[in-house]
């Protein structure tokens, strides 16, 4: 039962804690659970026993998934391979794949001391002036440690394909964007433009790694030195460019002067996106020239996928209530500006 008294959403509660009291160690039910925010609408839950030890329990949501969605066997696989290596990842304790247990599959895993920024709220809470630079130098040493680390050597070679990482994406979010154009009742010719250049102009990938794919602060647990403690949320991982990753977070690093109110790094004290991609540089070795491709691809994604929630809105397929969709349809334009102004210096 959590603090309100409700039964927890998607959990068999006394059957959960049998099986936690069966195959991990180190927790004594009956646990008092509390449900923690953000992870993409999967069911998290906070667990404490009564010799005050705590863990995090992990499952999908409950109804009908999209094939791949809310992957808890990735996300598993991801922290079990992970721990052991420089990158910080919360301690992996069992994982059930018997649906029979609470009508899915889900894992525990050990709670960590810290938080996800999801705004600026939330960054001048936790992480004062002095500290921002320590927070960005860790946020982009912690993606550099990931891309360091060959998958083969960890377990990780069959997380998925290895080759055409940016090919492979282009397909399938431009396939995203033409199938929602009609329920969007938008379609702007400038994502088809910018799909032609980005699909005739793939850099060479290099050697796979792992990509988080969602990587930034909201994703990142800050602990009170003001550096990442854990990264979370591994569902969307895969095999692919790192290049790619590092340009995702660059891109949700917004800085002081952008129209980006609100913003987690929105705030005078972070180093800005060209400081973290030379200090990603300096600490990868990796040539950075054409940088904005990539740049300039993610945007491109961006818009694609805010294309498709929009689309679902306006179709019916989704609630709208308390939902502005000027907004959405704003920043599906937005991206795509960005997009083009990233790929003006190679095109």
């Amino acid at each position: 039962m959590d603090p309100q008294g409700t039964e927890p959403e998607g959990y068999n509660v006394e059957a959960v804690e049998t099986w936690i009291a069966e195959n991990v160690t180190g927790l004594t039910p009956p646990f008092t659970w509390t449900r923690l925010q953000g992870g993409h609408s999967n069911l998290t839950y906070r667990i404490d026993d009564p010799e005050g030890r705590s863990a995090v329990v992990r499952r999908p949501p409950q109804g009908e998934l999209l094939p791949k969605a809310h992957d808890m066997s990735r996300e598993w696989a991801l922290i079990s391979a992970l721990g052991p290596t420089p990158v910080p990842v919360a301690p992996a304790m069992g994982f059930c794949e018997s649906p029979d247990v609470t009508g899915a599959w889900f894992y525990v895993m050990g709670l960590i001391d810290g938080r996800p920024l999801y705004n600026a709220t939330d960054t001048e809470a936790l992480v004062p002036y002095e500290k921002r630079p320590t927070l960005a130098w860790s946020f982009v040493d912690v993606l550099a440690g990931l891309h360091a680390l060959d998958p083969d050597e960890i377990g990780l070679g069959e997380l998925g394909r290895k080759e055409n990482y940016v090919g492979r994406q282009l397909h399938t979010w431009f396939r995203s964007w033409t199938s929602s154009a009609e329920d969007a009742e938008y379609d702007d010719p400038r994502a088809h433009e910018l799909q032609e250049f980005l699909s005739g102009n793939i850099p060479d990938q290099g050697p796979a790694r792992v990509v988080h794919g969602d990587y930034g602060l909201h994703n990142c647990l800050i602990g009170s030195d003001a550096c990442v403690a854990a990264v979370v949320d591994w569902e969307i991982s895969t095999l692919g460019d790192p290049l790619a990753d590092l340009a995702y977070a660059l891109n949700q690093w917004a800085e002081p002067d952008e129209d980006r109110d609100g913003a987690a790094t929105a705030l005078p004290g972070f180093p800005r996106r060209a400081e973290l991609a030379a200090r990603y540089a300096e600490k990868s070795g990796r040539d950075l020239s054409l940088l904005d491709y990539y740049i300039g691809f993610n945007w491109w994604k961006t818009a694609c996928i805010v294309h498709g929630v929009y689309a679902r809105y306006r179709a019916g397929k989704k609630s709208a209530d308390g939902v502005d969709l000027d907004n959405l349809r704003m920043r599906i334009g937005q991206s795509l500006d960005l997009s083009s102004r990233a790929l003006a210096s190679i095109r």
